[in-house]
Parts: structure tokens; sequence; C-alpha cells
């Protein structure tokens, strides 16, 4: 049987992409590194126990007191152990990965949910980023950004976008039907049915999927030190290769300290709405 040239033909692709919008990757390149160096510069020039001051007040918001003083003393250890300059570019990596996720993700699960054929177009595409190995996304990512934090972004994005635009599109879908018909009974148009009944509705499932993205992006980090990204990461890969398991220790329990905040900071935000709900 003659063997079909799949690989060939992808590199053909990306062959081509790169010769007609590398100028245009370049070009993006240059802008994302401009935006993550300025976030670097403004949160480095704040005091640590500032943000650790910010990151507690949230806490406290979301979900009390307890969760204020973890987040307290998890961020003030990472300080102590000489971590806070990767720290704030590992939560700075999160960050974007996650925004441009949801900016992407949102609207695409919102269409799948409205629209049956966009939906079924959609799964298979959704199936193959999920089940997709990692380090695959690390190939195309070099290739039209380079090594450096764009890469890690475009990398970490592809891997952890598919839980929110899959839970949006099941929020949206899980709307009771009555409530619905109660709304085009009151002559509501599509745009008002969306943002009055079935997104609020559909908030906590919703903030399941961000907290999913959010989580899918740490999971990242040290794969994306692979390609130059800066952060918690790099200390875990450089741990791993000097064989110091102190290092890669201190390193990961940041990672683990980040990824309980923002998971329970998250969960509070879904526990907040659905009691906003509720009342």
């Amino acid at each position: 049987m003659m063997r079909i040239p799949l690989g060939q033909w992808v590199n053909d692709g990306i062959d081509g992409l790169l010769f007609y919008f590398g100028s245009a990757f370049d070009a993006f390149t240059d802008y994302v590194t401009l935006v993550t160096d300025l976030m670097r510069d403004k949160l480095g020039a704040v005091p640590w126990f500032i943000i650790i001051f910010i990151f507690a007040i949230i806490a406290w918001r979301a979900k009390g007191w307890r969760l204020a003083l973890g987040t307290t003393v998890g961020l003030s250890l990472i300080y102590n152990l000489e971590l806070w300059p990767a720290f704030l570019d590992t939560l700075i990596l999160v960050l974007i990965a996650s925004l441009v996720s949801l900016i992407i993700g949102i609207p695409l699960g919102i269409l799948g949910a409205r629209h049956d054929g966009f939906h079924k177009v959609l799964s298979p595409i959704l199936d193959f980023m999920q089940t997709m190995p990692s380090f695959v996304y690390l190939i195309p990512a070099l290739m039209f950004f380079s090594l450096g934090t764009v890469s890690a972004v475009f990398a970490t994005v592809i891997f952890a976008m598919p839980p929110v635009i899959r839970l949006t599109d099941l929020g949206i879908r899980q709307v009771p039907v009555d409530l619905v018909e109660v709304g085009e009974a009151f002559g509501t148009n599509s745009k008002q049915m969306l943002w009055k009944i079935q997104l609020p509705l559909a908030l906590p499932t919703i903030m399941a999927g961000i907290n999913q993205t959010m989580m899918l992006s740490l999971s990242m980090v040290v794969i994306s030190a692979m390609i130059g990204a800066q952060g918690l990461g790099a200390g875990v890969l450089a741990g791993i290769s000097q064989m110091d398991i102190g290092k890669g220790f201190e390193y990961g329990l940041a990672v683990v300290i980040l990824a309980m905040i923002l998971d329970r900071l998250s969960q509070g935000v879904v526990r907040n709405s659905r009691a906003a709900k509720k009342a």
C-alpha cells in the first residue's frame, strides 16, 4: 500500500504560511513581546507586599478570610524562597494565555450552542486539540514565533482553550427550555435572550470552563520552558537537567501554590455567582 505523505503535506502547509505571512508573524511576535515586557516591568516595579495584599483582598472577597490567609502565606513563601521574579513571569504567561483563550473560546462556545451545524464541526476539532500530545504544539509555535514567550503563549492557548469552549456550549444548552420559552413569549430578540437569560444562567458552568483553562495553562509552564519561556517552569526544567532535587521542588512548590490560589479564586467566583442567581 502506498504511504500517504501526510507529514510532508503538513510541512508544505507550514512552509507556505511562513512564506506568505512570515512578516506578519514577526510583527505579531514583536508586539506581544513588547506587551509582556511592559507588564513585567510594571509588575516588577510594584512592591511585593502590595501584590500580596491585592491577592489577599481578592481572595477574601471571593471565598473568605481563610483563603486570604492561605494566599498571603503562600505568596510570602514564594518571596522568601527568592522566586518572586519567576513567579511574576509565570503569572503573566498564564494570564495572557488564559485571556486569549477566553476571548476566542467563549464566542466559539456561544456559536456552538446556538448553531448545531457549527457544533458538529467544532466537536472533532476540539477532540483533536485535547488528545494531541502537548509537545506537538511546540513545533509550529517555534516555526511561527521562534523561541520565547510568544511561542509559549501560542502553544498554551491551543492546549488550554477547549474546556472553555465546551463548557460554554454545554452551559447554554443546559438552560431550561421553559425559561427560554418565557423569554420568547415576552418578545425578547436573539441578543436579549443571550445576554439576559442564557449567559447569566450558564455563568457557573462557564466559570468552571475558565477554571479548567487556567489550570491547563499552568500545567504547560514546564513544557513552555523548553521553548524559551521564563518563569517557574524554567526553574523546574533547570532542576531536572541539573539533577537538583531541592531546586526542582522549590520551583514546583511555587507552581502548586499559584495553581491552588487561582483555582480557589475561580471556585469562589462560581460560588458567588450561584448564590446571586439563587437570590
